[in-house]
């Protein structure tokens, strides 16, 4: 049995020098989704695929949590404040994901707003200023309070980088990255729903590449995906300042935010139950 034990925590190594020996296949499942969130966010693929992205990541994640070798190693190797670490870096992730939902719902209940009116006053090519503005600046408070948000980001994504230059447990290595790549996911979920410029796009991935070391990803296409709620403000604007009415498109536009915010909240909601539930398995693994 110890024999066995051996060679089982072995293969669980994320990466190992040691050849021909072979990771779990759980930690492979791992690395594939990690590459390939990475590769997402090159690609500027949607929202919605980042966030099933996660998804994949976490249900990966809670199933080597569920292997008996990896609690053992946990209950032998981690120290209190590894474990400490390790919850407080899980509940960073809830708090962000509990702000991401709250913004969706602010942009909801605005847009179904405006809809709203607009739908009382279809045709009209005055009257309307006083309410799109209203749109606009509750539009530019969310993005003031997302580019705070977005600063206060800044300090874990240091600790992780930091911590990543010492030797640790390849678990908690695994959670670490897990915790980086959906922290930076979550930032460009953000800077998505503000519009924000993507100016700090290049340092996220160059430091977060130095946690991660994936593989080097290579993507072609040059596609940009929609931002459907840029495009919403930026009709607004124009429809402002040339009073045109309000076309057959521009109602497309608005249907399309609306199904956008709703595929998000549905994301986040269930990458919000996953990370509760990687919380849960980790408790059990220091209460048992």
């Amino acid at each position: 049995m110890a024999a066995s034990d051996s060679s089982l925590k072995s293969s669980l190594h994320i990466r190992s020098n040691t050849l021909p020996s072979a990771p779990h296949p759980l930690v492979s499942q791992f690395e594939e989704h990690l590459n390939r969130l990475k590769s997402s966010e090159s690609a500027s693929s949607s929202q919605s695929l980042k966030l099933s992205g996660l998804q994949d990541l976490h249900d990966c994640i809670d199933k080597v949590l569920q292997l008996p070798i990896t609690q053992q190693d946990f209950a032998r190797e981690f120290s209190n404040k590894g474990v400490d670490d390790l919850l407080d870096g899980s509940l960073r992730l809830l708090d962000v994901c509990s702000i991401a939902k709250d913004f969706l719902l602010q942009s909801k209940e605005s847009l179904q707003e405006l809809q709203s009116i607009i739908r009382r006053r279809r045709g009209a090519k005055n009257g309307l200023a006083i309410e799109v503005g209203e749109y606009l600046a509750s539009r530019k408070k969310m993005k003031n309070a997302i580019f705070k948000v977005l600063g206060s980001f800044k300090g874990r994504k240091m600790e992780l980088i930091v911590s990543s230059s010492n030797k640790e447990n390849d678990t908690l290595s695994m959670l670490k990255e897990a915790e980086a790549v959906t922290l930076s996911t979550l930032e460009t979920l953000m800077s998505f729903i503000s519009d924000t410029k993507g100016q700090s796009k290049q340092w996220r991935w160059s430091a977060i590449s130095k946690l991660m070391q994936p593989k080097r990803v290579a993507c072609d296409s040059q596609e940009m995906v929609t931002n459907e709620f840029k495009k919403v403000d930026a009709a607004l604007k124009s429809l402002m300042g040339q009073k045109h009415a309000f076309t057959e498109n521009f109602q497309g536009d608005l249907e399309n935010l609306e199904t956008c915010i709703e595929d998000l909240e549905i994301g986040i909601e269930c990458l919000s139950r996953k990370l509760i539930k990687t919380r849960v398995s980790i408790l059990n693994i220091f209460n048992n």
